[in-house]
């Protein structure tokens, strides 16, 4: 298992993963979505229950699996409907300003 976890640790960018494992990838994807394409998988590797760490196979296999539902979650859709960073989970991903808030910012005019 160590020799696996010492690649996985070596693997820096999403492509570097997406090659390690195999997955097929069109670079646009990437380009748009690489930082959500990471956090969706790791998302999902904290989900998984049922991996024995002593079975370097069954992790990469397991691994490679979810790393291709996560890079497919992108094909098809965007991080912002995606909602993977909280950025996006707030409010729909919009911020609100209230006009109060806007005029608080402003520099005081002196009396005339």
């Amino acid at each position: 298992m160590e020799n696996f976890l010492q690649q996985l640790k070596a693997l820096s960018s999403a492509e570097d993963f997406l090659q390690f494992f195999g997955v097929p990838f069109e670079q646009k994807v990437v380009n748009v979505s690489r930082l959500h394409i990471l956090k969706r998988f790791f998302q999902y590797i904290r989900q998984e229950q049922s991996l024995d760490p002593s079975d370097e196979l069954q992790m990469f296999t397991a691994y490679r699996g979810l790393l291709q539902r996560a890079y497919g979650d992108f094909v098809s859709s965007t991080p912002a409907q995606e909602k993977v960073f909280k950025v996006f989970q707030d409010v729909d991903g919009k911020q609100h300003v209230t006009l109060e808030s806007l005029k608080r910012t402003l520099p005081m005019r002196a009396a005339a």
